[in-house]
């Protein structure tokens, strides 16, 4: 069992506990108050593993469709698959069917295969939102309600909870709704990120609307996300907030040892990092080895790796030719003959490795089905259009 984080036995007391936990999800115990918000094609089981290497909270997989998993797709299969290090196993589950999202909470409990539970309605993606699903959802308030409470009844004492946005746009806002409908459907926690799907992840995030939440849903815990880029950013919005706990996504892109400041930064077992480009170096061949190993294939791995690259890397004093072989590299052998021409000495550059990650994006207009916003009931026309929602694999 992981030391720096367990799941209590459902009949364990709070007397019974040495030390109050600095976050509980329902039977789930947190030293460190913060979760890896899941990302497509990044929080494989690889990733996952490094993070935990540093530091010390709940980790996410990559986001899984449930109609996927109900149909046992092959790719689907090996993205809930979870390293035996993996101590906590935690699964987000996307969804627009209440019957396939409560058999799909039902097989992964059943088949015991995640201790944890979150389903996703905060994708801002437009081939997502425009057939309903993601942000656009907590929109029909009743098919909200039920797919939560279905899929929390199906999972039965293993934590379910819910991630999702503001909303679909300033006049669009569904956040305080859906807060207190996951709470009363049995949601365990809900993790708001503080922007609009028509924000994307432009500007800044809205972290008095974390606060709004927090006031409204006060029986269940209630986690922030947006705009975390480092452990005092953490602190900074807990504090400002009152909110529970933080969920960190586009943060520790390239920078895996995040997890490390944020578990020291709320006084639990972490690893700060040095940062010099040796560090960072030996943290970006670690994740292709594990890339390698998750694939069970050295030119697949290598591959993968390659969209790491620029945020590893980002204001160090690497070359453009050096970036761009690491780029086209076919082999961890490539790899390390790279990274042993780089002046490992380098200091952290400061200002310059920080800021975004990621892609921002512009806001924009979501992409919705014809009449989604005339109305907060299903009408026929909608529920024929969520039928083609889910996409046939998973990881988004």
């Amino acid at each position: 069992m992981d030391r720096m984080s367990t799941i209590a036995p459902p009949s364990a007391s709070t007397a019974a506990a040495a030390v109050r936990p600095a976050l509980r999800i329902g039977r789930i115990e947190l030293d460190a108050p913060v979760v890896l918000a899941p990302m497509a094609g990044i929080t494989n089981a690889a990733f996952r593993r490094l993070c935990r290497e540093y530091g010390t909270g709940l980790y996410v997989s990559e986001m899984i469709t449930t109609r996927a998993l109900v149909e046992r797709n092959a790719t689907t299969m090996r993205l809930i698959t979870h390293h035996e290090s993996e101590s906590l196993r935690s699964i987000q589950l996307y969804g627009v069917d209440p019957a396939t999202t409560e058999a799909a909470v039902r097989m992964l409990v059943e088949e015991d295969r995640a201790d944890h539970i979150d389903l996703n309605f905060g994708c801002p993606v437009p081939k997502v939102t425009r057939k309903g699903g993601g942000a656009a959802l907590p929109w029909k308030t009743g098919l909200f309600r039920d797919i939560v409470t279905r899929a929390a009844r199906a999972a039965g004492d293993v934590p379910l909870t819910v991630k999702m946005r503001k909303g679909i746009d300033p006049d669009h806002l569904t956040f305080l709704d859906a807060g207190r409908i996951a709470e009363d459907a049995g949601a365990a926690a809900v993790a708001l990120h503080a922007r609009t799907a028509a924000e994307f992840y432009s500007g800044n995030a809205d972290w008095d609307a974390i606060a709004q939440l927090k006031q409204a849903v006060t029986s269940i815990p209630v986690l922030g996300n947006g705009d975390i880029w480092s452990g005092e950013d953490a602190v900074r919005m807990m504090a400002q907030t009152g909110c529970d706990g933080v969920v960190v996504g586009r943060g520790c892109l390239g920078r895996p040892w995040l997890f490390g400041d944020l578990a020291a930064a709320f006084g639990a077992p972490g690893i700060r990092p040095d940062a010099t480009l040796g560090f960072v170096a030996d943290a970006f061949c670690r994740h292709a080895a594990l890339l390698v190993e998750f694939f069970e294939d050295e030119g697949r791995g290598c591959r993968d790796i390659r969209k790491h690259v620029a945020w590893y890397f980002k204001g160090y004093p690497v070359g453009g030719d050096t970036r761009a072989a690491l780029a086209t590299a076919s082999t961890l052998a490539e790899i390390d003959d790279l990274l042993a021409t780089l002046d490992r000495d380098a200091p952290y550059p400061g200002a310059a490795a920080e800021g975004q990650r990621g892609r921002a994006g512009t806001p924009k207009r979501p992409a919705l089905p014809d009449g989604w916003l005339a109305t907060r009931e299903m009408s026929g026309e909608a529920s024929r259009t969520l039928a083609d929602a889910e996409l046939d694999t998973s990881g988004g």
